[in-house]
């Protein structure tokens, strides 16, 4: 099922958009704050962003702004009822895709959806995410925090690994054998010691990333 999220602090609009595109095979997640919506895509990124402007706790292109920084190419559609030229083109100077200006009809809304995520595809899979840590499966790259962090490839691998089974504890000799035996590089259980070091330091210690004494490791939110 294509995953929306939706910001909008207008609970009748915020409910009849999300009932209509839900009859319609989407499943829509809606957030009434900023922060709300910075948290949901953090921990699963959707197919598509729909954001308002005006929010209680900021501006909607503030969001559009981090989304570019963080999801680069999660496509982003502005909602609002601010239809001057101006704002317009602020919004798609910010990272927007698509602008819709309030009220708008839901099958139209409908239409513009479909056209956008035939364009962009799914990028949902494309990115994975913990406490504050992005991978961009596709561009082979790590965030913290909104910032690019500059891993090697087993560094990279390390964290790939780990993010793909949160929640789980994994044993240093699983991760040893997937991460550096499963490409014939047979290494020790200090090189593990290292990297996992090394990775900590470059992404400041993130408390998402535990280690479980005498077994292995384990991420998961916080």
């Amino acid at each position: 099922m294509t995953e929306i999220c939706y910001v909008e602090d207008d609970c009748d609009i915020a409910h009849a958009v999300k009932e209509y595109l839900t009859r319609r095979g989407f499943a829509v997640t809606v957030c009434a704050t900023l922060a709300e919506a910075k948290r949901a895509i953090g921990a699963h990124v959707p197919a598509l962003a729909l954001l308002d402007q005006n929010m209680p706790d900021g501006h909607g292109d503030e969001l559009c702004r981090w989304i570019r920084r963080n999801y680069k190419e999660l496509p982003v559609m502005i909602l609002t009822v601010r239809g001057d030229a101006a704002d317009i083109v602020l919004s798609f100077q910010n990272g927007a895709d698509d602008y819709v200006v309030k009220p708008f009809e839901l099958e139209v809304l409908y239409a513009r959806i479909l056209a956008l995520l035939r364009r962009s595809g799914d990028v949902s899979g494309q990115y994975l995410s913990c406490g504050g840590i992005t991978i961009d499966q596709n561009r082979r790259s790590v965030s913290c925090s909104g910032e690019e962090i500059g891993v090697s490839a087993a560094e990279y691998e390390l964290l790939l690994y780990l993010m793909r089974n949160q929640g789980k504890t994994i044993t240093r000799e699983r991760i040893v054998a997937q991460v550096w035996d499963a490409n014939g590089n047979f290494v020790n259980d200090n090189t593990l010691t290292v990297t996992m070091k090394r990775l900590r330091d470059k992404l400041h210690q993130p408390s998402c990333i535990r280690t479980v004494r005498s077994v292995g490791y384990r991420m998961e939110e916080t």
